[in-house]
C-alpha cells in the first residue's frame, strides 16, 4: 500500500510540475510574439532549456542515487519556482538584448528543473513498483501518458492565465501552485527512496550495459524524429496555410493531450510476456517500422500528389503518427526501466533521458534548418531518416536483462 501511495504522490507532483511547464512555454511564446520578436529569436529562447536537460539528466540520476529520489524531486520543484520568479521580474524597459538573455537564463533554470524532476519521478516508479513487468509497464504507461496529457492542458492554461492575469500574475500563480506541491512532497515521501551507493567517477557513470546504451541511442533518434517537424516545421506550415495562431496552438495542444492519453493505454495494445522482454522487444520493432512509414507517406503525398488541402492531409496524418508514436514511446519508457538495475535505476534513467534531451535539441536545430530549406516535406523526410536509424538500433536490442559491468 505504501508503494502505491508513493507512486500516487510522485505522479500528482509531476502532474503539477508538467502543467506549469507547458503553461510556461505557451506564456513565453505568446508574450514575446505579441512584443514583435521573430520566430528565430523565439526558438532561441528554448535552446538553453533543451541543452541544460542533457547535463541535468546525468547529474540528476547520480544525485538521486546519492541523496534519494525525494530530495531531487524537491530540488526540481524549487528550481522551477526560482525560474518562474526570475521571469516575473522581467522589465519592459530593458533592452531587447538584455530581455532575451534574461529569459534564456530563466529557461535554462527551468530546463534543469524539468529534467531533475522527470528523472526523479520516473526513477521512483522503478523503486516503488512490485516485482513483475505487469505492474511496472502499467505504472510507466499511466505516468508517461497522463504527464503528456497534462502538458497539453498546460498549453491551454498558459494562454488562459496570460489573458486573465497577465504575464507576471500568471507566473506568480504557477509559483504558488508549485510551492503547495513542494510542501506535499516534503511531508509525504520517505527520504531514502531510491537511495544507494552512487557511481564514484564519470567513467563508471557512463559505463552502462549494452541494452541501456542502445536504448539511449534509440531515444535520441526517436525524439529527434518528432521534434524535427513538431517544433518549427508544423507551426510555420499551418500558419502559412492560413491558420490563426490560436488554431495552431490549439492543434499542438490537442495533439499532445491525445498523445498522452494513448500512452496510458499502451499496455492494452502491446503484446506482453511474463519475463517482460521477450515479446515487448519485438513489439518495439514492429511499432517502430509502422511509425517510420508514416512520415514517408506524408512527404510523398505532399511532394508528388500536391493535395488541394495539404493542411488537412498533414493534420490527419500527424494524428495517426501521434497514435503510433505514443505507443512506441511508452514502450521505450517501459523498456529502459525493465533493463535498468534496481540499485542504480536513477543513474540509468538519467543517462537515458540525457539522450532524450539531446534528441530534442537535435530535432529543434534540424527543424529550423530543414523547414527553411524545403518546408514541412523536408522536415518529414528528416523525421523518416531518424526513425529508420532508431529502428536499426532497436533491431539489435537483447530480449533479456544484462548484468551491469563492474566498476574499474
Amino acid at each position: 500500500m505504501s508503494a502505491a501511495r508513493n507512486y500516487a504522490v510522485v505522479t500528482a507532483s509531476y502532474w503539477g510540475f508538467t502543467l506549469t511547464d507547458g503553461a510556461l512555454r505557451m506564456l513565453v511564446l505568446l508574450h514575446f510574439y505579441a512584443l514583435g520578436y521573430t520566430p528565430f529569436v523565439l526558438a532561441s529562447l528554448f535552446l538553453l532549456y533543451e541543452l541544460a536537460g542533457i547535463f541535468a539528466n546525468l547529474a540528476g540520476g547520480w544525485l538521486a542515487v546519492r541523496f534519494g529520489i525525494p530530495r531531487m524531486l524537491m530540488t526540481g520543484l524549487t528550481l522551477q519556482i526560482l525560474g518562474l520568479m526570475l521571469l516575473s521580474v522581467l522589465n519592459p524597459a530593458w533592452s531587447p538584448t538584455l530581455s532575451v538573455a534574461w529569459v534564456v537564463a530563466a529557461q535554462g533554470i527551468s530546463g534543469v528543473a524539468k529534467d531533475f524532476t522527470k528523472t526523479a519521478s520516473k526513477s521512483a516508479i522503478k523503486a516503488t513498483a512490485e516485482a513483475g513487468s505487469g505492474q511496472l509497464f502499467r505504472w510507466v504507461a499511466w505516468f508517461t501518458g497522463s504527464k503528456n496529457a497534462m502538458k497539453g492542458f498546460g498549453f491551454f492554461a498558459g494562454g488562459l492565465l496570460l489573458e486573465a492575469l497577465g504575464f507576471r500574475g500568471a507566473l506568480w500563480a504557477m509559483s504558488a501552485l508549485l510551492a503547495a506541491i513542494l510542501a506535499g512532497v516534503t511531508l509525504s515521501l520517505p527520504r531514502a527512496l531510491g537511495q544507494a551507493k552512487a557511481s564514484k567517477s564519470f567513467g563508471e557513470l557512463f559505463a552502462k550495459t549494452r541494452a541501456i546504451n542502445l536504448m539511449a541511442v534509440a531515444r535520441l533518434f526517436l525524439f529527434g524524429a518528432r521534434d524535427v517537424w513538431f517544433v518549427v516545421g508544423l507551426p510555420v506550415f499551418l500558419y502559412a496555410q492560413g491558420w490563426r495562431f490560436v488554431e495552431v496552438s490549439g492543434f499542438v495542444a490537442a495533439w499532445t493531450i491525445g498523445y498522452g492519453l494513448v500512452q496510458g493505454l499502451a499496455p492494452s495494445v502491446v503484446r506482453r510476456s511474463r519475463d517482460g522482454l521477450s515479446r515487448e522487444v519485438p513489439e518495439a520493432r514492429l511499432w517502430g517500422a509502422v511509425l517510420t512509414a508514416i512520415p514517408v507517406a506524408l512527404a510523398l503525398t505532399l511532394t508528388l500528389y500536391k493535395p488541394a488541402r495539404p493542411d488537412l492531409v498533414v493534420t490527419v496524418g500527424l494524428a495517426v503518427f501521434g497514435f503510433v508514436f505514443a505507443v512506441i514511446s511508452s514502450l521505450h519508457s517501459y523498456l529502459i526501466l525493465a533493463y535498468a538495475g534496481s540499485k542504480k535505476a536513477a543513474e540509468d534513467v538519467g543517462f537515458y533521458y540525457a539522450a532524450n534531451a539531446a534528441g530534442r535539441l537535435t530535432g529543434i536545430l534540424l527543424s529550423g534548418i530543414l523547414a527553411t530549406a524545403g518546408g514541412l516535406a523536408a522536415c518529414l523526410w528528416g523525421s523518416a531518416a531518424m526513425l529508420g536509424l532508431c529502428l536499426a538500433v532497436v533491431a539489435v536490442l537483447p530480449a533479456r536483462t544484462e548484468e551491469r559491468p563492474a566498476a574499474a
